[in-house]
């Protein structure tokens, strides 16, 4: 039984330029009846569930939510779910959405992780990416999270950014780890196809910044947050020790989850699902007790063995080869090549890409996934 629980709330006060995924602008009554359709939805699940180890509520913007509408999914969630005596329980925030008030509710409802959009702490970076916050209003967030008492937080920056520099790139990173924070995801932005930023780049209204200037700001980050005690665990991901995100380990780990909510997916038993991403359709489905299913895929053992890899090695110690082995003996030999050439390494019983072969990453999985026939 799935043991980690997903939760996506597809509302936002403005979508940014680069963001391809599942959000609506927000509107109080239609928020309120998707919350409705989401505690029905979880109530028919919970039979699929075991003591729960995490929560993430994720989106779109949750802390958009009304604090009423907060209470209510907790009250479904506690009625419903047992939860594990250390549960992880996180909630995405944007920053300017967080005040004194709201901050105090989500501590009282059990979240003991909140996950902040930051992104950059340079304004005109900050408004190039369409963000609702200044840098001011992201300190002061930050400020109040302490203030309340939520000492595990994690800030989410990006690098890639038409017209960042090195410069602002490391003043940022110096005043992310000024703060604190227990965990730090750092991503390079990436021009998904469909959304405006893919549009600006394709008018030549903006530029993205050289591959060399990317790379150079990947390894830097690096270096850095190894020099403030952050552990790099994963490709995007530093956590002080003790901190790292258990919610996206299970996902790397290929760990049974349930998703809930409009465009969620899960994963059980070897079977992946979505719902589907209409809210209109979510919400006219579950008042009849029904759950919109968009589409269900039971993953074969070829799909298995490459998402065993393809996701393993995201984390920074690798895969580990009994289990690799069980799934394909040739593998070590299927590597040959590329451990030769520095872009993996073996190391005891894990498989993993090496410092070389990270800002090359996804090269480096095609290749192993040609060489095994994959």
């Amino acid at each position: 039984m799935a043991e980690y629980l997903y939760i996506h709330i597809p509302y936002c006060i403005r979508k940014c330029v680069y963001c391809d995924f599942l959000s609506l602008p927000f509107d109080d009554q239609a928020a309120r009846r998707y919350v409705e359709s989401l505690c029905r939805e979880l109530e028919i699940r919970r039979d699929e569930a075991g003591e729960l180890r995490t929560i993430y509520i994720g989106g779109g913007t949750p802390t958009l939510l009304p604090e009423d509408c907060l209470k209510m999914l907790f009250r479904c969630l506690s009625r419903n779910f047992n939860f594990s005596p250390e549960i992880e329980i996180s909630v995405e925030a944007n920053p300017g959405t967080v005040n004194a008030s709201k901050t105090e509710n989500l501590l009282s409802l059990g979240i003991n992780r909140m996950s902040v959009g930051i992104q950059s702490f340079h304004d005109e970076e900050l408004k190039t990416l369409g963000r609702i916050h200044t840098a001011d209003e992201a300190l002061e967030a930050i400020d109040l999270l302490k203030k309340a008492g939520m000492k595990n937080f994690s800030i989410d920056l990006m690098y890639g950014i038409p017209g960042q520099t090195m410069e602002t790139w490391k003043k940022t990173l110096s005043q992310a780890t000024s703060l604190l924070p227990a965990h730090i995801s750092s991503y390079e932005l990436t021009p998904e196809e469909g959304t405006p930023l893919s549009r600006f780049i394709g008018e030549d209204a903006i530029r993205m910044p050289e591959e060399g200037l990317i790379l150079e700001m990947y390894n830097y980050a690096i270096d850095f947050l190894k020099s403030k005690g952050y552990e790099h665990y994963e490709i995007s991901n530093f956590a002080l020790p003790g901190a790292r995100c258990i919610h996206n380990l299970n996902y790397w780990d290929r760990g049974d989850y349930i998703g809930a909510g409009a465009g969620a997916h899960s994963f059980i038993q070897g079977v992946r699902s979505r719902n589907a991403d209409h809210v209109s359709m979510y919400i006219d489905s579950l008042t009849n007790d029904i759950i919109p299913e968009a589409g269900t895929t039971r993953i074969s053992t070829e799909e298995a063995l490459k998402e065993f890899i393809f996701l393993g090695l995201r984390k920074t110690e690798g895969i580990v080869l009994t289990e690799a082995e069980k799934m394909r003996p040739d593998i070590i030999g299927a590597c040959a090549e590329l451990i030769d050439s520095g872009h993996l390494a073996v190391k005891g019983d894990h498989l993993r890409i090496t410092r070389k072969g990270l800002p090359l990453s996804n090269m480096v999985i095609v290749r192993l996934f040609e060489r095994l026939g994959l």
